[in-house]
């Protein structure tokens, strides 16, 4: 695996080193030894998959607040998404930046996300999947989101908003007050 850091700290773009012959390839996409060159030691808790079936859907930005905050790892393994990330690490150089990046079944890239992180995707194809590993359990209580078009974070999706869920439709947008996590 090759670990590109991204202009936030923590987290990771990763691409894989497939190994082709003529059956196609095969390729890991975690070794623990591997990820302990990060610096990542956490366990991973939670395995999800979940499949997005229209073109410019947004799924997020989430985040779990403390101390349920999470590590992830995330894998488009059909069609493609355009992925961002936030920091929300309250005393982090890059607090409230966001990053994104293209992750698709042919780019076989993947997103590592530390703690203190909102999470987030725009789907680029229809159909699309995505894998993602959690070092944390799922904790409702815990659970909270940004607006996908809050102006002070000022994202750029690549297309137009096709659909979105009430819950995301329903996330407070970022005020004075907000402190991060």
């Amino acid at each position: 695996m090759i670990f590109n850091p991204t202009p936030l700290a923590g987290s990771y773009v990763i691409g894989l080193a497939p190994i082709s012959d003529n059956r196609g390839w095969f390729s890991r996409f975690y070794c623990k030894e591997e990820f302990l060159q990060i610096g990542h030691s956490k366990e991973w808790v939670q395995a999800n998959h979940s499949v997005t079936h229209a073109l410019g859907t947004i799924r997020g930005l989430h985040f779990q607040r403390p101390p349920y905050t999470e590590i992830k790892l995330v894998r488009c393994i059909s069609g493609a998404v355009y992925d961002v990330i936030v920091d929300l690490r309250k005393n982090s150089a890059t607090f409230l930046q966001w990053f994104g990046v293209e992750l698709s079944a042919a780019n076989k890239q993947m997103l590592y996300i530390p703690e203190g992180f909102a999470h987030g995707f725009q789907t680029l194809q229809n159909d699309t999947e995505l894998l993602y590993f959690h070092s944390e359990f799922y904790a409702p209580g815990a659970e909270e989101g940004l607006p996908y078009n809050d102006d002070t974070l000022n994202i750029r999706w690549p297309l137009p908003v096709t659909e979105l869920s009430q819950r995301d439709q329903e996330h407070s947008f970022i005020n004075k007050n907000f402190q991060g996590i």
